[in-house]
């Protein structure tokens, strides 16, 4: 049940930014469920991209959505003020910004919020009044959580938060009906080429797990029914494409079906992971010590050990060497091996 808002209650309008990738969204939710706990806000909003207010919109702790369109219709500087004007008119009292974007900076200044909290590595710290350090060798939630220490303490076991909708629940079921074997999920894809693992690898263990009785379905976005379409053909159609069949609310309601997902580092990988659904991350480009690895217990990582990763904070476009030995050397008998191990532990 979310808490009700008064006008009349002590605590101040808080506002949380968080307008980068999906990903970054779901490591936040734990930040927000700890400043509910510690600011006692009146009101706690949200401001994200369009596409990520599915996961936000029915969290306990939120009480509304905004949206900062930045890349469509808010982007630029004339949309930067108009999104200013529309956060000014919120009144807000407080604003706690995880996003460290000089953007942000300057959207939160201009709404003229009169109490803003940064991070000290922000591009836009001189905008912040109260500015927190931020340690580099942290997992991204732990690092969002000193966002807190201004207000009191910091949580000693946060977790991860998105909620599954009935709507999501209902589409879900209807695209998986219950049927013998785990339900085994593999998402492919990543916005950036370096941290996508290869077809043939993912049609391997596709091919495996699906002959010692797994049913496998294939996420992701619309970007990536190709990808999944090679993987499931290279298979001779054993895995079941749902890419591009699901909406946010949907993809995270089908991934709490699952007994084991098996993804790049990605968002379906951190959506797992707040739904306590085992997961299998293939490392190509990127790697866990930058901070967003999979966060809690019922994790497995695969990567291969070479001295250029991480060529990039996001990975990249293009390997820098021009040989994707990041990808490459990573073998299908090593996500095999995490895979069964995480099937036979169960969830």
């Amino acid at each position: 049940m979310k808490p009700s808002i008064s006008n009349e209650a002590p605590g101040p309008a808080l506002l949380v930014v968080q307008t980068s990738f999906l990903g970054d969204v779901v490591l936040t939710t734990p930040l927000i469920t700890a400043l509910r706990q510690q600011v006692a806000p009146r009101r706690l909003a949200v401001l994200v991209r369009p596409e990520a207010a599915p996961l936000v919109a029915d969290h306990p702790d939120v009480d509304d959505v905004l949206l900062d369109d930045k890349r469509g219709r808010d982007g630029g500087p004339f949309g930067l003020l108009r999104t200013a004007r529309r956060l000014r008119r919120e009144g807000f009292d407080l604003a706690v910004s995880p996003h460290r974007s000089l953007r942000t900076a300057l959207l939160l200044a201009a709404a003229r919020i009169p109490r803003r909290v940064g991070f000290r590595e922000s591009r836009g710290a001189f905008l912040y009044h109260v500015r927190v350090p931020r340690v580099r060798r942290q997992h991204d939630v732990d690092r969002n959580l000193a966002l807190v220490t201004p207000f009191g303490a910091v949580p000693a076991h946060p977790a991860l938060h998105l909620p599954v909708t009935v709507a999501g629940a209902e589409r879900a079921a209807a695209l998986v009906p219950p049927g013998a074997g785990p339900l085994v999920g593999v998402a492919p894809g990543s916005v950036w080429a370096t941290k996508r693992w290869t077809p043939e690898g993912f049609a391997a263990v596709v091919a495996a797990l699906s002959a010692e009785g797994a049913r496998c379905v294939l996420l992701g976005g619309p970007d990536d029914v190709g990808l999944a379409e090679d993987i499931r053909d290279r298979t001779g159609g054993r895995a079941t494409v749902l890419a591009g069949r699901t909406d946010l609310a949907t993809l995270v309601a089908l991934v709490d079906r699952l007994a084991l997902l098996v993804a790049n580092d990605s968002a379906p990988m951190h959506v797992a992971c707040a739904r306590g659904v085992p997961v299998v991350a293939v490392f190509c480009a990127t790697t866990p010590a930058l901070g967003y690895g999979p966060y809690g217990p019922h994790a497995r990582v695969v990567e291969a050990d070479i001295a250029c990763r991480p060529c990039a904070r996001h990975g990249g476009r293009r390997c820098p060497r021009g040989t994707e030995d990041c990808m490459r050397l990573v073998t299908a008998g090593a996500v095999l091996t995490a895979a069964r191990a995480a099937l036979a532990e169960g969830r």
